[in-house]
Protein backbone atom coordinates (compact mmCIF):
# COMPACT_ATOMS: atom_id res chain seq x y z
CA UNK A 1 0.00 0.00 0.00
CA UNK A 2 1.56 3.43 -0.46
CA UNK A 3 0.89 6.83 0.94
CA UNK A 4 0.77 8.72 -1.95
CA UNK A 5 -3.05 9.02 -3.76
CA UNK A 6 -3.73 9.95 -7.50
CA UNK A 7 -4.40 13.72 -7.52
CA UNK A 8 -3.86 14.66 -3.54
CA UNK A 9 -5.24 17.42 -2.09
CA UNK A 10 -1.87 19.33 -1.66
CA UNK A 11 1.67 19.45 -2.72
CA UNK A 12 4.89 21.49 -1.03
CA UNK A 13 4.10 24.49 0.25
CA UNK A 14 0.54 24.03 0.20
CA UNK A 15 -0.26 24.61 -3.09
CA UNK A 16 -2.73 22.43 -4.67
CA UNK A 17 -1.27 19.05 -6.82
CA UNK A 18 -4.85 18.95 -9.14
CA UNK A 19 -4.77 22.97 -9.63
CA UNK A 20 -8.21 23.87 -7.55
CA UNK A 21 -8.42 24.65 -4.60
CA UNK A 22 -10.86 23.04 -2.00
CA UNK A 23 -13.86 24.40 -1.55
CA UNK A 24 -14.32 25.94 2.10
CA UNK A 25 -10.34 26.09 2.15
CA UNK A 26 -9.24 29.74 0.68
CA UNK A 27 -5.30 28.26 1.18
CA UNK A 28 -6.23 24.76 -1.21
CA UNK A 29 -4.98 22.80 0.70
CA UNK A 30 -6.37 20.25 3.52
CA UNK A 31 -5.14 20.50 7.37
CA UNK A 32 -4.96 17.08 7.74
CA UNK A 33 -2.32 16.47 4.67
CA UNK A 34 0.80 17.18 4.93
CA UNK A 35 3.12 17.18 1.80
CA UNK A 36 6.21 18.88 3.39
CA UNK A 37 8.16 15.74 3.02
CA UNK A 38 7.61 14.43 -0.21
CA UNK A 39 4.58 12.22 -0.67
CA UNK A 40 1.18 13.38 0.88
CA UNK A 41 0.77 11.80 4.58
CA UNK A 42 -2.24 12.18 7.06
CA UNK A 43 -1.24 13.92 10.17
CA UNK A 44 -2.85 15.64 13.04
CA UNK A 45 -2.81 19.44 13.18
CA UNK A 46 -1.35 20.85 15.85
CA UNK A 47 -3.60 23.21 17.34
CA UNK A 48 -1.66 23.59 20.71
CA UNK A 49 -1.17 27.67 19.51
CA UNK A 50 -4.58 28.44 18.73
CA UNK A 51 -6.88 30.52 20.83
CA UNK A 52 -9.58 28.95 22.84
CA UNK A 53 -12.97 30.09 21.97
CA UNK A 54 -16.73 28.76 22.37
CA UNK A 55 -17.51 26.55 19.75
CA UNK A 56 -20.86 24.93 18.69
CA UNK A 57 -21.80 22.93 15.91
CA UNK A 58 -25.28 21.14 14.94
CA UNK A 59 -25.82 18.16 12.68
CA UNK A 60 -28.97 16.25 11.54
CA UNK A 61 -29.47 12.65 10.48
CA UNK A 62 -32.50 11.71 8.62
CA UNK A 63 -34.37 8.15 9.45
CA UNK A 64 -36.84 7.58 6.75
CA UNK A 65 -39.39 4.32 7.46
CA UNK A 66 -41.72 2.23 5.13
CA UNK A 67 -45.09 3.73 4.93
CA UNK A 68 -46.97 3.16 8.35
CA UNK A 69 -43.85 1.94 10.25
CA UNK A 70 -43.02 5.17 12.34
CA UNK A 71 -46.24 6.19 13.66
CA UNK A 72 -46.12 3.68 16.11
CA UNK A 73 -42.71 3.74 16.86
CA UNK A 74 -43.36 7.57 17.56
CA UNK A 75 -46.05 6.42 20.16
CA UNK A 76 -43.89 4.45 22.05
CA UNK A 77 -45.07 1.00 20.47
CA UNK A 78 -41.66 -0.30 18.70
CA UNK A 79 -40.59 -3.53 18.86
CA UNK A 80 -38.02 -2.84 21.85
CA UNK A 81 -40.20 0.06 23.53
CA UNK A 82 -39.61 3.82 23.86
CA UNK A 83 -36.58 4.23 21.50
CA UNK A 84 -35.90 8.07 22.00
CA UNK A 85 -34.06 7.54 25.69
CA UNK A 86 -31.89 4.99 24.50
CA UNK A 87 -30.63 6.67 21.37
CA UNK A 88 -30.30 9.80 23.01
CA UNK A 89 -27.79 8.63 25.18
CA UNK A 90 -26.04 5.95 22.46
CA UNK A 91 -25.87 9.95 20.53
CA UNK A 92 -24.14 11.70 23.99
CA UNK A 93 -22.17 8.48 24.15
CA UNK A 94 -20.75 8.56 20.82
CA UNK A 95 -20.00 12.36 20.29
CA UNK A 96 -18.27 11.93 23.43
CA UNK A 97 -15.76 9.44 22.06
CA UNK A 98 -15.42 10.77 18.73
CA UNK A 99 -11.63 11.44 19.14
CA UNK A 100 -11.59 7.49 19.93
CA UNK A 101 -13.25 6.87 16.43
CA UNK A 102 -12.12 9.48 13.73
CA UNK A 103 -8.22 8.85 13.55
CA UNK A 104 -7.63 12.42 13.43
CA UNK A 105 -10.02 14.39 15.65
CA UNK A 106 -8.44 15.52 18.65
CA UNK A 107 -10.20 14.35 22.04
CA UNK A 108 -12.49 17.01 23.55
CA UNK A 109 -13.79 17.80 26.67
CA UNK A 110 -17.32 18.67 25.72
CA UNK A 111 -19.44 21.36 27.48
CA UNK A 112 -22.48 20.07 26.31
CA UNK A 113 -24.34 17.19 23.82
CA UNK A 114 -27.77 17.70 22.83
CA UNK A 115 -29.42 14.96 21.16
CA UNK A 116 -33.01 15.95 20.26
CA UNK A 117 -35.77 14.14 17.36
CA UNK A 118 -38.07 15.40 15.15
CA UNK A 119 -40.54 13.88 13.23
CA UNK A 120 -39.99 15.12 9.85
CA UNK A 121 -43.40 13.74 7.96
CA UNK A 122 -45.46 10.66 8.20
CA UNK A 123 -42.52 8.34 7.57
CA UNK A 124 -39.63 10.72 8.38
CA UNK A 125 -37.45 11.14 11.65
CA UNK A 126 -34.52 13.59 12.05
CA UNK A 127 -32.27 13.18 14.72
CA UNK A 128 -30.47 16.56 15.56
CA UNK A 129 -27.26 16.81 17.55
CA UNK A 130 -25.66 19.73 19.01
CA UNK A 131 -21.85 19.74 20.40
CA UNK A 132 -20.08 22.67 22.26
CA UNK A 133 -17.44 23.14 24.03
CA UNK A 134 -14.68 26.04 24.76
CA UNK A 135 -11.64 25.12 22.52
CA UNK A 136 -8.99 25.57 20.04
CA UNK A 137 -10.92 22.87 17.49
CA UNK A 138 -14.49 22.71 16.23
CA UNK A 139 -16.94 20.17 17.30
CA UNK A 140 -18.25 19.15 13.87
CA UNK A 141 -17.21 16.04 13.75
CA UNK A 142 -19.07 15.40 16.96
CA UNK A 143 -22.12 16.65 16.04
CA UNK A 144 -21.82 14.67 13.09
CA UNK A 145 -21.07 11.30 14.99
CA UNK A 146 -23.30 12.24 17.56
CA UNK A 147 -26.57 12.51 15.17
CA UNK A 148 -25.04 9.10 13.25
CA UNK A 149 -24.74 6.81 15.94
CA UNK A 150 -28.42 8.20 17.97
CA UNK A 151 -29.98 7.58 14.19
CA UNK A 152 -28.39 3.85 13.75
CA UNK A 153 -29.59 3.17 17.36
CA UNK A 154 -32.69 3.88 16.27
CA UNK A 155 -32.10 1.65 13.22
CA UNK A 156 -31.32 -1.33 15.76
CA UNK A 157 -34.37 -0.10 17.96
CA UNK A 158 -36.76 -0.43 15.26
CA UNK A 159 -35.54 -2.94 12.58
CA UNK A 160 -37.98 -5.98 13.93
CA UNK A 161 -40.16 -3.53 12.70
CA UNK A 162 -38.88 -3.18 9.09
CA UNK A 163 -35.68 -3.88 7.55
CA UNK A 164 -36.26 -1.65 4.89
CA UNK A 165 -35.43 1.80 7.36
CA UNK A 166 -32.88 4.09 5.90
CA UNK A 167 -30.92 6.55 7.52
CA UNK A 168 -30.20 9.51 5.38
CA UNK A 169 -28.48 12.53 4.80
CA UNK A 170 -26.17 12.99 7.69
CA UNK A 171 -25.29 16.50 7.75
CA UNK A 172 -23.85 19.92 8.90
CA UNK A 173 -26.54 21.99 9.72
CA UNK A 174 -24.34 25.52 11.41
CA UNK A 175 -21.15 25.97 13.60
CA UNK A 176 -20.06 28.78 15.45
CA UNK A 177 -17.11 29.77 17.03
CA UNK A 178 -12.83 29.84 15.53
CA UNK A 179 -11.64 31.92 13.22
CA UNK A 180 -14.00 31.12 10.47
CA UNK A 181 -17.04 31.96 12.91
CA UNK A 182 -20.69 31.40 12.05
CA UNK A 183 -21.62 28.95 9.13
CA UNK A 184 -25.21 27.63 8.29
CA UNK A 185 -26.30 25.30 5.51
CA UNK A 186 -27.84 27.22 3.16
CA UNK A 187 -31.51 25.41 3.03
CA UNK A 188 -31.44 23.42 6.04
CA UNK A 189 -35.08 22.13 5.06
CA UNK A 190 -33.54 20.30 1.40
Amino acid sequence: MTDALPNSESGPEGESVSGSPRAGDPSGHLSHIDASEGAPRARMVDVGAKPSTRRSALARARIRFPEGVLGPIVAGRGPKGPIEEVARVAGVMAAKGTGSMIPMCHPLGLDVVDVTFRQAGPDTLEVHCRASCTGPTGVEMEAMVGASVAALTVYDMTKAASKGISIEAVELLEKTGGKSGLWRREDPNT
